[in-house]
């Protein structure tokens, strides 16, 4: 599997009144570490060929945040079909592997121009599979 890691640094506006992480913000780091490892695979100037769109996210929460707490955010693109992608993202304490949450979120690849699904190319799937350098 060919992951990419970013290193997350809660800030105390992410805790909510209950002491916890806002789900909005677990969301909003699915998002920085998906385009994160895209500008890595894919380049800088990408973006004014290919856009991509979420179409859906499903978040498992396991194990709650605490203040201070290290975290890494960890991402890998399990499939690409058509102009559909599936990406996993795992959110975890990297001194302890513990698994705080777990994401699942699919992508539809756009023609920057047009705005309209662009078919994934089998360049871009070698650049994303699992024998891809790693990043």
């Amino acid at each position: 599997m060919n992951k990419f890691r970013l290193k997350i640094e809660p800030k105390a506006s992410d805790f909510d009144a209950m002491g916890h992480i806002n789900n909005v913000v677990y969301l909003q780091w699915v998002q920085d570490v998906a385009e994160a490892h895209w500008k890595h695979i894919s380049g800088q100037d990408d973006d004014k060929i290919n856009l991509w769109v979420a179409l859906r996210h499903e978040i498992d929460y396991k194990k709650e945040i605490r203040p201070n707490e290290k975290i890494v955010a960890e991402t890998w693109v399990a499939s690409m079909e058509g102009v559909k992608s599936e990406r996993m993202t795992r959110i975890f304490n990297p001194e302890t592997d513990q698994t705080k949450a777990e994401a699942r979120t699919f992508w539809c690849l756009l023609d920057a121009k047009s705005k309209r699904p662009k078919r994934i190319s089998e360049e871009m799937k070698r650049r994303y599979s699992p024998l891809a350098p790693k990043g």
